[in-house]
């Protein structure tokens, strides 16, 4: 017994701790690659948000709206057919039934020179795009109507530019902000179940019979998770550039010093999740409560700008917001490292308490 535990004592002073690390990242990583559950959740599944939200807000090119003109409208016989699409019916009623269907965007009807706008109610967006377009083209009408009658005199007119060098596309938006919350699933979801997994196997109470120490084990977990987010980060950019045409600046690659650093915070959530967490359902249940929440208020599926004061008023307090800043900074706008300045301190300080109160709160004894 006591030759045993001096012969161990001995490896362990034999300088094997490089070889353990190596040998010990060889087995998590082949052992993340075996679990499909990992995959799934980590690649596939944020992925899969991904192409779906593109596909669905990417489709929605500039359509001519839907318009149904009740009676003699003759305020639509100059409509451009590439921003209305005119049908006819017979009365109000028969117009309003079609926008109760959703078969047209908004009913006009003219009498004289009052021109009354029914905007859709079943589909207020479109509805209200085309009340507005409805409303430009009476604007245009009206100023033709001046000019003739006063030729002499100047009219203002508009002119609209993009700003920015361009309109931001969906998957400007959501290809940082998903990757952002793909790189939270990966960490607080990775580091919640397997600390749960550790705990039912007592596997730290085993290392420390082996050569390797706790310290090497934990370094050996955490450079798989950071290696699984760079290819998760490669996976995330080459789709939405080659499937979606988003436009990669010249600093992309700082994409990977950021997401890291992101990582890092993420798997301090999941080692405080782990361990409050006694089963692998209250884990996942934990972790859903974190990064579902986190991605709404962090404009990971829409742009925060467009989210309630309450909502962006909250974000300042979430990882995956300066995370997705960053990430939309250096990939979309191509702007420097140091444009980002501020969210890399907000990540490295969360990332260093939510360290220090996990390793303060974590139990070992319960391993």
């Amino acid at each position: 017994m006591s030759l045993d535990t001096a012969e161990v004592r001995a490896e362990r002073r034999q300088g094997t701790g490089g070889k353990a690390y190596l040998s010990l990242f060889k087995a998590l990583g082949r052992g993340w690659l075996r679990d499909r559950s990992q995959i799934f959740f980590t690649i596939l599944l944020p992925l899969m948000f991904m192409v779906l939200l593109a596909s669905v807000f990417g489709s929605g090119d500039t359509a001519a709206s839907r318009v149904v003109a009740v009676g003699d409208v003759p305020v639509l016989e100059g409509a451009d057919p590439d921003d209305f699409a005119v049908t006819e019916a017979a009365d109000l009623d028969a117009a309003l039934a079609m926008l109760r269907d959703g078969d047209a965007d908004a009913a006009v009807a003219q009498d004289g020179t009052t021109v009354r706008i029914y905007p859709s109610a079943t589909n207020s967006t479109s509805g209200a795009i085309a009340a507005g377009n409805l409303s430009a083209m009476i604007d245009d009408v009206n100023v033709e109507v001046l000019s003739a009658a006063a030729p002499g005199e100047p009219v203002l007119t508009t002119e609209v530019e993009e700003a920015d060098g361009g309109a931001l596309k969906p998957i400007q938006y959501l290809a940082p902000g998903i990757l952002a919350w793909g790189v939270a699933i990966a960490g607080v979801f990775g580091a919640a179940g397997t600390i749960v997994d550790w705990k039912r196997d007592k596997l730290l109470r085993r290392l420390r019979l082996t050569p390797a120490s706790v310290r090497t084990f934990l370094g050996a977990k955490v450079s798989v998770n950071l290696v699984v987010a760079v290819g998760q980060t490669a996976v995330f950019l080459a789709v939405a550039a080659l499937a979606f045409g988003l436009q990669l600046s010249a600093w992309t690659w700082f994409a990977v010093p950021l997401v890291l650093l992101g990582t890092l915070a993420f798997l301090a959530i999941g080692v405080v999740i782990g361990g409050i967490a006694q089963t692998s359902p209250a884990a996942a249940g934990l972790s859903n409560l974190v990064t579902m929440p986190m991605a709404f208020v962090s404009g990971a599926f829409y742009p925060l700008a467009l989210s309630p004061e309450w909502v962006q008023a909250i974000s300042y307090l979430s990882p995956m917001r300066y995370l997705n800043e960053a990430l939309q900074s250096v990939v979309v706008y191509g702007e420097p490292p140091s444009a980002v300045l501020p969210q890399i301190g907000f990540l490295a300080a969360f990332a260093a308490i939510i360290a220090l109160i996990s390793w303060k709160t974590f139990k070992f004894d319960e391993l």
